[in-house]
């Protein structure tokens, strides 16, 4: 007869047991399937890329604030319609800043490399690097943004000028110059086309306006020291000085020079005095203007004549003035 084996009395360990719980079984039926944890995984990647592609879609759209270094903004990316920062404003404007933060983003566009362009928010842009200056505080360093994608740089001076329409009370001369500084770089073919264009929103006398005040510009930028502070009225009455009187921007160009006007007060007092002064008469200058057309101009009056003055010439002028207005 076969001898029994002995049973060896149980050891208990600390090794443990291979039960149904440890591979997973709780019970009947509570045994999470690999397919679920498969699931459970694409759908949560698929949330987070659905998130992940809003956020960009957000940021690219400009519906998403931004927050910059300052170093990162190039305040000179486009040319700046106002010309000059009243100190007073600045200060209640950093003041504001130091007590309550930025509120308002300002608007940039993506320059690429970490940089960015700056499309509206001069003022603010200013202030806070004024701050960070002043304080050094680590508060001052960003600047809260949103991104904008013009289509064209147009758009861009376009998307400027209307933010200052709105927030700054811009002088007629500041928004003469913008229209003069985008047409001379190029961003529209000519000056007319740029006040048409970046002021179409403002009515049809204002737009005159404007368009006077570029002729300003075009003669007196690099002469006047405090251009923005000229009202609309001796603005206005500078213009038609200059292009009635041949020689009105020589004396006035010579009187600001002895002058040398240090504010505002003294600046408009030289342009005053050179508006009041009685133009001296000068002979009516003739010129060639075109084969067999003869031009002359004074005050109020331009006069052809020639033997190619005819129909068509008046045609072509009546479209041309059209145009213009």
């Amino acid at each position: 007869m076969a001898k029994r084996k002995r049973l060896s009395p149980a050891v208990i360990t600390d090794a443990p047991l291979e039960t149904k719980a440890a591979l997973g079984w709780v019970g009947h039926g509570t045994r999470r399937a690999p397919i679920a944890d498969v699931t459970g995984d694409a759908a949560e990647r698929a949330a987070f890329e659905e998130v992940a592609d809003e956020l960009q879609r957000a940021r690219s759209e400009g519906r998403m604030v931004l927050s910059l270094p300052l170093e990162a903004v190039d305040a000179t990316h486009l040319v700046r319609d106002r010309v000059a920062m009243d100190v007073d404003e600045m200060d209640v404007l950093k003041d504001s800043l130091r007590a309550r933060g930025q509120q308002t983003p300002i608007e940039v566009l993506d320059l690429g490399q970490g940089r960015y362009g700056l499309i509206s928010g001069w003022r603010r842009l200013t202030a806070l690097q004024a701050l960070l200056k002043e304080t050094g505080e680590a508060r001052f360093e960003t600047i809260k943004a949103f991104l904008r994608t013009p289509e064209d740089v147009s758009d861009a001076y376009l998307a400027m000028v209307e933010e200052n329409e709105i927030r700054a009370d811009l002088s007629f001369y500041e928004r003469a110059r913008i229209a003069v500084q985008a047409a001379a770089t190029g961003v529209f073919p000519d000056t007319h086309t740029a006040v048409q264009s970046l002021f179409s929103a403002a009515r049809a006398p204002k737009r005159s306006k404007i368009m006077g005040f570029t002729h300003l510009v075009e003669q007196l930028d690099a002469e006047l020291r405090f251009p923005a502070a000229i009202p609309e009225k001796v603005g206005l009455a500078l213009v038609a000085a200059l292009q009635g009187d041949i020689r009105f921007r020589h004396r006035l160009l010579e009187a600001l020079r002895k002058a040398d006007p240090q504010d505002t007060t003294a600046e408009r007092r030289v342009l005053d005095a050179c508006l009041k002064a009685p133009a001296k008469s000068v002979a009516v200058p003739t010129e060639q203007a075109a084969p067999g057309v003869t031009l002359k101009a004074s005050k109020g009056r331009i006069t052809l004549s020639g033997r190619n003055v005819d129909a068509a010439l008046l045609a072509d002028l009546r479209d041309w003035l059209a145009r213009r207005s």
